[in-house]
């Protein structure tokens, strides 16, 4: 039997691995579910006095500790007293040494958004005037890495035991009691109580590491951990632990005590009892997720979080299910039609649940239609639609297949032993009997008789010979009517056609999950959209300023960014000029070339060609730009991201 299920296993874990490379290699890295909205000064400001602070405003609250803010001089040396605090509402601070110098201060920080994902950025600002400086900030993700990585796929591990462990026991408790003394249902429990515990023990580790230094070396770096801890996010991966030792628990209960207990009415009453602790101990773990993500930001957390904790359980009830019964149908010697049906009932209650859930989660989530289409997050909603529209397609196919086995007269199931395994779904017909009697060779007893010279008395050393022959010929027995059991197993097309449709049902399942893994890391729509309408408002300087953002594409690998293009104050005479270079993230843009040009095509004016110097990474400015005259001006933008590979993007304002 292993034989056969062995390239299956294996085919379901090169799709596992697959989509999530895919996912992970092809995704937008925009995983910062807070942005930053406003700063005083803003960026690019060019101030006559060195401010006592600076302040930064978030579209939602985030969590910062000292040193989540950063400002260096031109120099790279820093000048802030290393102490945040909160002005109110979603705007922090932090104090700046006296006596600063003129030039341009870079500011870098990393916070942590109320969702519990990363988020990093860095802006500049001059004193007196612009100038050269020697900082350099890095163009990596927060959260990205090889330790992003790592956490990325605990986060796919904790989903995926926590399915398997709720799913598994759930399906033996509603649906197949008998199933608790199946050897592969119990490792199929066990397993995932195990991934579910080593995902959560392996993010507790990389935590501090994925949302601080981003260094594989600082994983077990004890001051971060003690740190993580505080966290809301260390506090319920902590609680998620607890609540695994309570989960140990009821696994030695279902697959010891209940199993071997044999009184129908005390075997009820464990039921009942194994039924509610469960239930509590599966809602406690999905509230550890509820708690710290998605669900515990944004509006109506009040009802979101618990909206949440009915979506996991429903997810982990249906396809956690459907992974056990997948695993009884290859391994177990038998399962009886009504297990089927018993299931299908309570898969279809749990879809049910996950549409009421999943319907409010994304309004909660996305808001609007132009956020379900234009950001990476409603793109990746639409499809876990999609696959849950497939995977209930395939489930329907499976009902069907459990509509024929309804009207199979069920054989009574048979309990497996050594030389006598159980039987399969359904009586077998005539001609599997037939087939069976024809599997021993013509001249082939049932019981070879032993050989007269085999025989001995109770007396002498010929007793251990035959306990061993004895011993040898019951393994042939049985190995015997395991392979024909086997055949008629295989042999039956009804229960070959559930396994191959729950079989393709799996495979979906763990696309769906790699997708849903993805999407919980993901900015939310709504949060986006918000955030770049709060930047845009941000933006509009008085006195008429100008900004322009430009989407870019060289063509060349790593060739997508923005140019943002800033002209204060925007009017006839001389103006100052800010380009920011950034990529698709956010993140500043290292590349070795930026021009801009002013064409004013109604009075056949220019291109006026500026070249701005470079002073930080991703940021060139000039001073004293002349716009001649009032008008609509064209403003392009060339943008040079390698030796060969450049592209001039443009857009039209009114000036003056």
């Amino acid at each position: 039997m292993s034989q056969t299920i062995a390239p299956r296993v294996r085919t379901l874990l090169l799709l596992l691995l697959a989509v999530m490379g895919a996912l992970l290699a092809g995704a937008v890295p925009v995983s910062a579910h807070a942005a930053l909205t406003g700063s005083d000064p803003q960026q690019g400001a060019v101030v006559d006095e060195a401010p006592s602070q600076v302040s930064l405003t978030f579209s939602e609250q985030v969590a910062m500790s000292d040193g989540s803010v950063r400002v260096l001089d031109p120099k790279g040396k820093r000048v802030d007293t290393g102490k945040t605090s909160g002005l109110g509402g979603t705007t922090y601070a932090v104090k700046l040494h006296s006596g600063l110098p003129d030039g341009t201060f870079t500011v870098t920080y990393q916070v942590v958004s109320a969702d519990s994902h990363p988020v990093a950025g860095a802006f500049t600002f001059s004193i007196g005037a612009p100038s050269k400086t020697s900082v350099a900030v890095s163009d990596q993700e927060a959260g990205g890495g090889v330790v992003g990585g790592l956490y990325g796929f605990g986060r796919y591990l904790s989903y995926a035991g926590f399915i398997l462990l709720v799913g598994g026991a759930a399906f033996v408790l509603a649906c197949w009691p008998r199933g608790t003394g199946v050897r592969a249902v119990q490792r199929l429990v066990v397993s995932g109580w195990l991934a579910l515990t080593g995902a959560t023990l392996a993010m507790l580790l990389l935590r501090g590491a994925y949302t601080g230094t981003g260094k594989v070396g600082d994983v077990f770096d004890l001051t971060l951990l003690s740190q993580v801890l505080q966290t809301k996010t260390g506090a319920a991966l902590v609680s998620r632990l607890l609540l695994l030792a309570a989960a140990a628990l009821f696994i030695a209960v279902l697959f010891g005590a209940y199993e071997k207990r044999e009184d129908d009415e005390e075997k009820g009453d464990l039921t009942f009892g194994l039924a509610i602790g469960g239930f509590v101990v599966a809602a406690g773990l999905a509230a550890t997720w509820a708690m710290a993500e998605h669900a515990s930001a944004g509006i109506q957390t009040g009802i979101a979080m618990p909206a949440d904790i009915l979506h996991l359980l429903a997810v982990a009830v249906w396809l956690g299910g459907l992974s056990t019964l997948l695993v009884a149908l290859y391994r177990a010697p038998s399962i009886e039609p009504s297990v089927v049906r018993r299931f299908s009932r309570v898969a279809f209650g749990s879809v049910a649940v996950l549409v009421v859930t999943g319907i409010y989660q994304s309004w909660r989530q996305v808001g609007t239609w132009s956020a379900l289409t234009g950001t990476w997050y409603g793109q990746l909603l639409l499809i876990k639609v999609a696959l849950v529209v497939v995977l209930v397609g395939i489930a329907w196919i499976s009902r069907r297949w459990t509509a024929q086995l309804s009207q199979v007269p069920a054989e009574e199931p048979v309990k497996a032993s050594v030389g006598a395994p159980a039987a399969s779904v359904g009586a077998p017909s005539a001609q599997e009997n037939e087939e069976s009697k024809q599997s021993t060779e013509p001249g082939e007893s049932e019981e070879p008789e032993s050989r007269p010279d085999e025989k001995t008395t109770a007396s002498g050393g010929g007793d251990s010979g035959d306990g061993k022959r004895a011993a040898q010929l019951a393994r042939q027995r049985a190995a015997v009517a395991t392979t024909r059991e086997k055949r008629l197993r295989d042999a039956d097309p009804l229960r070959s056609g559930l396994r191959r449709s729950v079989f393709a049902e799996a495979g979906v399942a763990i696309v769906l999950l790699a997708v849903t893994t993805v999407l919980t890391s993901t900015e939310p729509g709504r949060t986006e959209e918000e955030a770049k309408a709060a930047t845009a408002a941000a933006s509009e300087q008085p006195g008429g300023a100008l900004s322009l953002d430009m989407p870019f594409d060289t063509g060349g690998e790593d060739g997508k960014g923005i140019a943002r293009v800033e002209l204060d104050p925007a009017r006839v005479g001389g103006n100052d000029m800010h380009v920011y270079v950034q990529r698709p993230n956010g993140k500043a843009f290292d590349i070795p070339e930026v021009k801009v040009a002013f064409t004013l095509e109604a009075k056949d004016i220019g291109p006026l060609p500026v070249v701005p110097d470079r002073i930080a990474t991703g940021h060139w400015t000039a001073s004293g730009v002349q716009i001649p005259m009032a008008g609509n001006w064209q403003i392009a933008v060339t943008v040079r991201t390698s030796d060969i590979d450049q592209v001039t993007v443009d857009k039209n304002a009114q000036i003056g």
